[in-house]
C-alpha cells in the first residue's frame, strides 16, 4: 500500500515504527494529534497576552497616520507623553487608510492598551466592520495592534517577547523567497543563486504554477522543468520549498506534489485556490510532503477546521492580513495542539520580516525557517540586532517592544495622513 498523509495518521498513534518509513522531510507527521473542535475552542477563548508586569495603565491619547514617500508611520502617543513610532504594511494601508481612520481607529483613542484582548472584538463589532472583512479591516487592525504593544513595551521596559510568554530563541534562521513567474527555469536558477550569494541561508523558496492559473503553468512547463534544476544546482544539502499561489486543481496539485516529493522538497504551499479548503485538504491527503497553506486566511474559524480536519500540515498566517501578532498566536495555539508546526507567511514591505523574527522568537512550534525578501527600505537603528540575514540568520531585537527605532528625521519629515 503506498503511503499518504492520510494512511499515516490513521496509523501513527498505533504504530510508531511507520515514521522511519517517511522521507526527512516530513517530520509534522510524527507528532500529529487529533484534536477536537471543542478542544480548539478553548484555546480560541484564552488570553494570549501576559500583563502582570504592567501595573500601570497606558492610556492611548492620539494617533497620527504618517506617509514619507511610499512608507507608513503611526505615531502613537499615551497620556503622559510616552511617543512610539511603528510601520504598518505600506501597500495595505495605501489601499485601505479611509477605513484605518474612520473605522478602526476611533474604538481605541482614550482606552487602557493593556484592554487591547478586548479592543480587538470591539472592533470587529464597531459600526458593523465585520462586513468589511479580509484585506479592508485586518491589516489596519494588525497595524493599531502592533502600536499598542509598542506603547506597553515601552511603558514597562519589556520586549514584546514577553507579552507573549517570553521568548523560546533569539537567532531565527531564514529562508530567501523569489517572487517570479514569466522566466525561464534557467533564467530562475541565475536569481535564485544571486539572491542567496553570500547570505549562508539553508533554505529557498520559489513560485510554481502561474498563480491562481486554473493549471496553466506559466510559461508552459516551466515547474516540470524548474523543479528538479532547483534540486540539482543547490543540492542535497539545501531545503527547497514551492509555492502554486493557488495554482492547480486536485489531480494537478497531486501530481505537482508527487514532483516535488521525488526531488525532497521541505513543503508545497498552496496548491489549490486558497479558499478551496476540501481540495487543498484532498491534495494533503494523498501526499507524504506536507502541505503549507493559510496567507489569505483571515477567519479563525477557518483556520479551525483546517487544523481540527489536518487540511494543511504547515499552517501560515500572515501577521497583517490576518489581523496581528494575538490572532495569529491563537493560530499557532490551535496548531500546537494538534502537534503541527507555523510558518508565517511574510506579506513584504515596512517591516514585515522584523514582524516574522520577533513572532518566530516567542512561538514554540515554529517551523524550522522564516520567510526573508530583504532588509527595510527606509532607515531604522537597533541597537540589539543587525536586522540583516547573517550566516542564514536575523537576530531578534531584544530592546522594549519591537526593539528598533525609526530614524527620527525620516519620521519629522514624513506628511499627515487624513480622511474627510
Amino acid at each position: 500500500m503506498k503511503i499518504t498523509r492520510r494512511n499515516f495518521l490513521k496509523s501513527a498513534a498505533v504504530v510508531a515504527g511507520t515514521a522511519a518509513l517517511l522521507p526527512a522531510a516530513t517530520p509534522d507527521r510524527t507528532r500529529a494529534k487529533q484534536v477536537t473542535k471543542t478542544e480548539l475552542d478553548r484555546i480560541l477563548d484564552r488570553p494570549v497576552l501576559k500583563l502582570d508586569f504592567a501595573t500601570s495603565p497606558v492610556v492611548v491619547e492620539s494617533v497620527e497616520l504618517l506617509r514619507n514617500g511610499e512608507t507608513y508611520l503611526l505615531r502613537t502617543r499615551a497620556r503622559g507623553g510616552l511617543e512610539v513610532v511603528t510601520v504598518p504594511h505600506p501597500v495595505r494601508m495605501a489601499q485601505g487608510y479611509p477605513v484605518f481612520l474612520k473605522n478602526i481607529l476611533p474604538v481605541f483613542i482614550g482606552k487602557d492598551a493593556r484592554t487591547l484582548e478586548a479592543l480587538l472584538w470591539e472592533v470587529y463589532r464597531h459600526g458593523s466592520n465585520y462586513k468589511l472583512q479580509g484585506l479592508a479591516l485586518w491589516p489596519g487592525v494588525a497595524a493599531i495592534e502592533m502600536a499598542l504593544l509598542e506603547l506597553l513595551g515601552h511603558a514597562t521596559g519589556r520586549p514584546l517577547a514577553d507579552f507573549f510568554g517570553g521568548a523560546v530563541r533569539r537567532d531565527i534562521p531564514v529562508y530567501y523567497a523569489s517572487g517570479n513567474r514569466g522566466n525561464t527555469p534557467e533564467a530562475e536558477i541565475e536569481h535564485l543563486q544571486k539572491l542567496v550569494a553570500g547570505s549562508g541561508v539553508r533554505a529557498i523558496k520559489f513560485r510554481l504554477g502561474g498563480r491562481m492559473s486554473r493549471n496553466e503553468d506559466f510559461p508552459p512547463r516551466r515547474t516540470d522543468q524548474l523543479v528538479p534544476l532547483v534540486r540539482k544546482t543547490f543540492g542535497d544539502g539545501m531545503t527547497l520549498y514551492g509555492d502554486a499561489n493557488s495554482s492547480y486543481d486536485v489531480p494537478e496539485g497531486i501530481r505537482i506534489g508527487r514532483l516535488l516529493e521525488a526531488h525532497g522538497y521541505g513543503f508545497y504551499e498552496e496548491p489549490c485556490p486558497f479558499d478551496h479548503l476540501w481540495e487543498t485538504k484532498e491534495v494533503a491527503d494523498a501526499l507524504t510532503l506536507p502541505v503549507a497553506g493559510g496567507e489569505q486566511e483571515y477567519s479563525l474559524r477557518n483556520f479551525q477546521w483546517m487544523i481540527e480536519h489536518r487540511g494543511v500540515d504547515i499552517v501560515q498566517p500572515d501577521l497583517h492580513y490576518g489581523g496581528g501578532l494575538i490572532r495569529a498566536t491563537k493560530v499557532a495555539r490551535m496548531a500546537a495542539a494538534a502537534g503541527m508546526t507555523v510558518v508565517p507567511h511574510m506579506s513584504g514591505g515596512g517591516l514585515g520580516y522584523v514582524d516574522v523574527v520577533q513572532f518566530a522568537a516567542f512561538t514554540p512550534n515554529i517551523g524550522p525557517f522564516m520567510e526573508f525578501k530583504g532588509n527595510a527600505k527606509f532607515p531604522v537603528a537597533c541597537d540589539t540586532s543587525s536586522l540583516k540575514c547573517e550566516n542564514g540568520i536575523v537576530r531578534c531585537p531584544t530592546g522594549p517592544g519591537w526593539g528598533l527605532k525609526v530614524d527620527p528625521h525620516f519620521v519629522k519629515v514624513a506628511k499627515p495622513v487624513s480622511f474627510s
